[in-house]
């Protein structure tokens, strides 16, 4: 199984998509030989979506077809090589999943073909177990269904605990905290903004592109700092180096 699972999708609004990234996954679709990959924008609401798959396309020099180009979403992911989920909204996202019958054909391909899945923001969001931890308002549903659960930790994407002068709302360690009070057997990953879990051949990776730590958030624990992916050992089946 592997899973590229990004904090957001760009650095800069002039910057490529997944640009961060780039050295990973151009590897990655180079030692697979892949050409062509499969795009998911059911996040995005007031984006163009072609466009989106054309600038996908330019960035990973591969042909990157949306996946409302083809007949039936469970064939597409079924003959995909490549599957690419953007990001955009999560509850949305993960609702169109459940309508479009794409939650089982993703599980298989991921697991049993071993398709590599990329995703960023909402798109990571939905690679854990529930879309609990997303950051977006539930424009559609307030129903929260079960997510792809690829991977087996609850992820906060856009992480941020900078002091914004004169809010007065909950921070998000507040929020995430309270995640853990009513959920205390469940942890968190905050991921800051350029930086991302990379899962291959069993093991995990973490990386930043300005060497950021990313937090871990527990019920009853102080909450934690890391660098090194090690420390999310205890909380994931893969090795951790």
């Amino acid at each position: 199984m592997e899973l590229f699972l990004l904090s957001n999708g760009k650095l800069a609004d002039d910057a490529p998509l997944l640009d961060y990234a780039q050295p990973q996954l151009h590897t990655m679709i180079a030692q697979r030989r892949i050409t062509s990959a499969l795009f998911i924008p059911y996040a995005i609401i007031r984006g163009d979506q072609q466009q989106r798959a054309a600038d996908l396309s330019a960035s990973l020099g591969i042909t990157v077809r949306c996946i409302q180009e083809f007949s039936s979403p469970p064939e597409a992911v079924d003959q995909a090589e490549l599957i690419l989920v953007s990001g955009g909204n999560t509850w949305l996202l993960n609702q169109m999943l459940h309508e479009k019958g794409l939650i089982m054909p993703i599980q298989r391909a991921v697991r049993e073909r071993n398709v590599p899945y990329v995703g960023w923001s909402a798109g990571c969001n939905v690679a854990t177990p529930t879309i609990r931890t997303t950051n977006d308002m539930p424009v559609r549903s307030s129903v929260v269904l079960p997510a792809l659960g690829l991977f087996p930790v609850q992820i906060n994407p856009h992480y941020s605990d900078a002091d914004v002068s004169g809010h007065r709302g909950e921070t998000r360690d507040v929020r995430l905290a309270e995640f853990c009070a009513i959920n205390p057997a469940e942890s968190v990953i905050a991921l800051r903004e350029g930086s991302f879990l990379h899962v291959s051949d069993n093991r995990l990776s973490y990386f930043s592109v300005w060497d950021d730590d990313f937090k871990v958030f527990r019920h009853n624990q102080p909450i934690q700092a890391y660098h090194d992916v090690s420390a999310l050992q205890p909380l994931v089946p893969f090795r951790c180096k």
